[in-house]
């Protein structure tokens, strides 16, 4: 038995909810995002709620429990909005977006430039990434990227980390030395 998938989602006023031949739309004030289900997984909607259930008793319960998770996240997307916040740091590192263009210069001989996929926004304040939109999915692995292009170093702290991440700083030559 999954613990998640057996939950119910509730459904909120002024979100759209339809499901054809396997394909789940959800219809929102921000945004509409779609998405196609596992055969295996069946759902139920009655009244303000949805149910998700397993076609067969032997079908993968974690098919189960992720697809709940994944309507969650739809219905939470298209509501409120997802924002991941990443914090750069490093001396000369700038950040520029130009159109659908992120740029970073993180110290390598070249600046990397990361298109912005639709239906994402990017801000950037001082030194601080701000990614919103309606897709956590899409967020997630915008803000993944990015960080991949300079992560945190232990040493120093340079690089790209999320907000309220924690870097475990590591002791230099010199404080090993010393001891």
């Amino acid at each position: 038995m999954s613990k998640i998938g057996k939950k119910p989602i509730q459904i909120p006023k002024g979100v759209e909810i339809k499901i054809n031949n396997g394909l789940i739309s959800v219809k929102g004030a921000k945004d509409e995002l779609k998405r196609v289900l596992n055969n295996s997984v069946s759902i139920l909607i009655s009244g303000d709620k949805i149910s998700v259930g397993l076609q067969n008793e032997s079908d993968d319960f974690a098919v189960w429990g992720l697809t709940r998770a994944l309507i969650a996240n739809m219905i939470r997307g298209v509501t409120d909005g997802f924002e991941k916040n990443l914090e750069f740091e490093g001396v000369g590192y700038k950040v520029n977006v130009k159109g659908d263009i992120l740029e970073l210069n993180l110290g390598y001989s070249h600046p990397i430039l990361i298109k912005i996929p639709v239906g994402v926004a990017v801000k950037v304040e001082k030194n601080v990434i701000k990614i919103s939109g309606s897709d956590n999915e899409l967020i997630g692995h915008l803000a993944a990227e990015i960080k991949s292009k300079r992560p945190p170093e232990p040493y120093k702290g340079k690089g790209i980390k999320y907000a309220g991440e924690v870097i475990r700083r590591k002791a230099g030559k010199k404080a090993a030395t010393a001891a």
